[in-house]
């Protein structure tokens, strides 16, 4: 851990003094108001210290996504320029900054825990298990960008008194960080089903608890089904394989013991209840849609206005003069004519009512929809074709509604009114030839199917799951422009370290430096 950095999370560690938003938003950025801490004001604290990887912001779609995972997946058309292909300093240094940032403040409130009592842990236990399993979801994001990170021993300042000397992390490796993690979540599933919770521990959760509000069986929802994405990213390597197999097996037959995402009502969203406070999408209007950051790739949006895709209209709208017609940009064009295409303002964008300008949007984890089409592709593996089909034809059903939803919620009414999806629509969407999971041939085919629900389903707005699933399932067949002017001439398979861990951990990164390329694969990428 670089100096900088370790400075940075001194600065950032510190409690809570109030429950409401407004007071929160005072104190947080004034610590001399923080003299006293309680575990459930460190939990939020670090959950907060996370928020613009989790609400929509400024910083996350256009300082990362813009130029990263929104380009690599083709959800956007953009215009081609040399070294785009290349993940941008600031995106690289910022993601990497803010996740350390936000594991000193989990450290924090590990350390405020290890301070109670037997009797004080055994009352908060609950915080502790929703705070992991938050981290560890966005320790695995981490990971699925890098591979190996530092972990086990990074953000320790504090809990080593402050000895800088101690405080310098070295690098675990990703297939470890992923067995701890997997591990400790099938803990969480079995002790979350019977953990009793006092009555002022569960008032103290329900106020403290930005993301399911205190609700417990909403927590075993999201340890489930974020044990079910972890243990599929696996699937396919020989070192997890198997234990891939029986765990998911156990999830998805016993919803009793554990309960998973499986509708858009147990979506596992930060939701957006008032405007004008810290909780909310921070210029996400802006975030997208600078420098024509919200112009639709052409297979994206071609494959869904050639199958009458009941979403097309939620998720995309016409050009100013586009006379309503659909347009997506070609990736293959020359960038003159990519910018003259531009210009004449005919492309397709995406829907300012329904994302950009939704000042209501939520901050997404997980969905209905992706946990389906995870049990379809476990189900298509073991031979069930029956349950395979369900769960693939409720996945696109559950991503219908969720953009219906989206819309829903939206203050913005800038955009025309959606073609509101009926059961006919629907179902005609699901016997297109390019949908149909009984028209598909074999199981590649059918694989191929999901992937392409994976890719529209998520586009802008999961990007970062899409370039992660694109590049497991290897089955979205995209053409990119080739970068000849630069070594790395198509989009990478990996994110670089950022270069301070060179400048001040260089002693640690030098046991990954022989892996840090950008064509190397995530121990998971097996294409």
């Amino acid at each position: 851990m670089d100096i900088k950095r370790i400075f940075i999370y001194a600065l950032l560690i510190s409690g809570l003094a109030s429950c409401t938003v407004d007071d929160f938003a005072d104190d947080y950025t004034d610590p001399s108001k923080l003299a006293e801490t309680t575990i459930g004001k460190q939990f939020t604290g670090m959950i907060m210290s996370n928020r613009q990887s989790v609400l929509p912001s400024y910083w996350d779609y256009f300082v990362i996504k813009r130029i990263t995972s929104n380009r690599y997946t083709q959800s956007v058309g953009w215009v081609n320029v040399e070294n785009q292909y290349v993940p941008g300093s600031a995106a690289v240094n910022d993601k990497w900054n803010n996740y350390y940032g936000f594991m000193a403040q989990y450290r924090e409130l590990q350390k405020v825990y290890n301070g109670l009592s037997d009797e004080k842990k055994a009352d908060n236990r609950v915080f502790m298990i929703a705070a992991a399993t938050y981290f560890y979801d966005h320790t695995q994001q981490m990971v699925d960008l890098h591979g190996d990170i530092p972990w086990s021993e990074a953000g320790m300042l504090s809990i080593n008194g402050g000895d800088y000397s101690k405080s310098y992390a070295s690098y675990d490796k990703a297939t470890d960080i992923y067995t701890t993690m997997l591990d400790d979540l099938a803990g969480f599933a079995t002790e979350l089903s019977s953990l009793q919770i006092n009555p002022a521990t569960t008032v103290e959760f329900k106020t403290q608890d930005l993301i399911n509000n205190g609700d417990v069986n909403m927590w075993r929802r999201y340890v489930n089904s974020l044990r079910l994405k972890m243990l599929t990213r696996v699937s396919g390597t020989s070192e997890f394989s198997g234990r891939a197999k029986s765990e998911i097996a156990a999830i998805l037959s016993n919803s009793t013991q554990f309960p998973i995402v499986a509708d858009n009502g147990s979506n596992i969203m930060w939701d957006i209840f008032s405007l004008g406070t810290v909780i909310g999408a921070n210029d996400f209007r802006s975030g997208l849609e600078d420098w024509n950051g919200n112009i639709a790739g052409e297979a994206i949006l071609n494959h869904m206005v050639n199958n009458d895709d009941p979403r097309l209209t939620y998720v995309f709208q016409p050009g100013l003069n586009a006379n309503g017609e659909y347009l997506g940009l070609d990736p293959l064009m020359n960038p003159t004519d990519q910018n003259a295409l531009v210009l004449t303002q005919t492309l397709s964008l995406y829907n300012f009512s329904t994302i950009s300008r939704n000042q209501y949007f939520p901050g997404i984890l997980i969905t209905a929809s992706e946990v389906h089409l995870m049990a379809a592709e476990f189900y298509l593996k073991e031979g069930q074709e029956a349950m395979a089909k369900m769960h693939y034809e409720e996945a696109i059903k559950q991503s219908i509604g969720f953009y219906v939803y989206l819309r829903d919620i939206s203050n913005n009414a800038e955009s025309a009114a959606p073609i509101e999806p009926t059961d006919d629509a629907i179902n005609s969407y699901l016997s297109m030839d390019g949908i149909s999971w009984d028209a598909a041939s074999g199981m590649d085919d059918k694989l191929s199917l999901i992937a392409d629900q994976k890719w529209l389903h998520f586009n802008v707005v999961q990007s970062n799951e899409n370039w992660n699933e694109l590049r497991r399932l290897g089955k979205v067949e995209l053409d990119f422009w080739v970068d000849n002017s630069n070594q790395q001439s198509l989009p990478p398979l990996r994110w670089m370290y950022p270069g301070s861990e060179q400048t001040y951990n260089l002693e640690n990164y030098s046991e990954v430096q022989p892996q840090d390329k950008l064509n190397n694969t995530v121990f998971w990428d097996m294409n």
